[in-house]
């Protein structure tokens, strides 16, 4: 133990300090490659993401409680569209190549679940005696659940460019 710090004592003070900043500038550009799915208009997307998790978790949590025998399946769908939410939220405010390819597989299968659970509430109604987030394309949340997968898409091509 001596030894370590007589040694740590005799190292040259140059050679620590441009070790320190070739480590602060390689962190510097992991946290920058990191950060920028959720940076500028991602920001916006983090933030819709953010608040469509709140919404539906809480919403089908209280469902799935109180009222489960009346729509299990549209109860556990809003569940499961609470849960892609989350993720890609997760997966934004993260940021970083596989987040961003985890966040494409994520959107891409986000909008199959908004396009089959609309077309089906739409073709038999009676298959869904209560609405999930994506009932008639998500009519009950301004359809704002059928364009979320689409712009998250999109941003995240460009992100990949960019």
């Amino acid at each position: 133990m001596a030894e370590s710090r007589e040694a740590s004592m005799t190292e040259d003070p140059a050679a620590g300090k441009a070790a320190g900043k070739a480590g602060k500038t390689a962190g510097k550009a992991e946290s920058a490659a990191r950060t920028g799915l959720g940076q500028g208009p991602g920001r916006l997307l983090v933030m819709l993401y953010g608040v469509f998790t709140v919404a539906a978790a809480s919403r089908s949590i209280y469902q799935l409680i109180a009222q489960y025998q009346e729509a299990p399946l549209a109860y556990i769908l809003s569940a499961v569209s609470a849960a892609v939410y989350a993720f890609i939220t997760v997966s934004l405010v993260r940021g970083g190549e596989g987040a961003r390819k985890a966040a494409i597989v994520c959107c891409a299968l986000e909008l199959l679940g908004v396009l089959t659970v609309g077309t089906w509430t739409l073709a038999d109604p009676s298959a869904f005696p209560d609405q999930t987030v994506w009932s008639d394309y998500g009519m009950g949340y301004l359809f704002i659940p059928i364009f979320l997968p689409v712009t998250g898409l999109l941003w995240l091509r460009k992100a990949r460019r960019g």
